[in-house]
């Protein structure tokens, strides 16, 4: 067996190990406050991070496969984790399930196409981490509140609903508004910084191997 058959092999079998890795990731932050830090009706998310990580390293389907793990995680959270979440399903289990996949599925796929475009037309090493990164924070949360919007914006919610998170006279205004005006730019920050940072030095690894 030739050498480059064997160093093809490994370098697979590091990028499933990763893909697995990731995937694992995602689960434990789900279910712990790594993952979500309470903020309002909404949870800062950090999640994107992992999802980010793999689709600049591994390529836009493994965002993608990375993306619809943190949708379901998402979605289980519905169940019991998550106020806002618990609301939603109460209303439509489709449509949040829509909204908690879809978005997800497609900023990871997205990012990592974004990454090779810009890989393919600039020179700057570490500038296609960094737009990569940003793009997909960016993406996770215009794709959600869009969905979001579109599937419950003529949602009516009750008296105990709005008391459950806060008292807010509009819940679903007051949840984008949150979400946009606070959620986004923190996800975003630490997004580019972690994304690009921890996604480079994997990259740079991989290669090596």
């Amino acid at each position: 067996m030739s050498k480059t058959t064997n160093k093809a092999r490994m370098q697979k079998t590091v990028r499933l190990v990763e893909l697995a890795l990731l995937t694992a990731i995602i689960a434990v932050m789900t279910f712990t406050p790594i993952g979500y830090l309470k903020l309002g009706p909404l949870e800062l998310t950090l999640i994107m991070v992992p999802v980010i990580i793999g689709a600049v390293t591994l390529g836009p389907a493994a965002g993608a496969f990375l993306g619809l793990v943190f949708g379901a995680s998402s979605f289980i959270q519905c169940f019991s984790l998550s106020a806002f979440g618990a609301i939603l399903i109460s209303i439509s289990v489709f449509k949040t399930l829509v909204v908690c996949v879809v978005p997800r599925v497609l900023a990871g796929w997205l990012t990592g196409l974004i990454f090779n475009a810009v890989t393919k037309k600039t020179k700057k090493d570490g500038a296609n981490y960094l737009v990569a990164s940003i793009c997909g924070s960016a993406f996770n949360t215009i794709f959600f509140l869009g969905f979001l919007a579109l599937l419950f914006i003529n949602t009516t919610f009750t008296p105990e609903q709005s008391a459950a998170l806060g008292g807010a006279e509009n819940i679903l205004t007051t949840v984008i508004g949150i979400a946009a005006g606070i959620n986004a730019p923190i996800e975003l920050v630490v997004c580019a910084v972690l994304g690009s940072a921890i996604g480079k030095g994997l990259s740079v690894g991989l290669k090596k191997i």
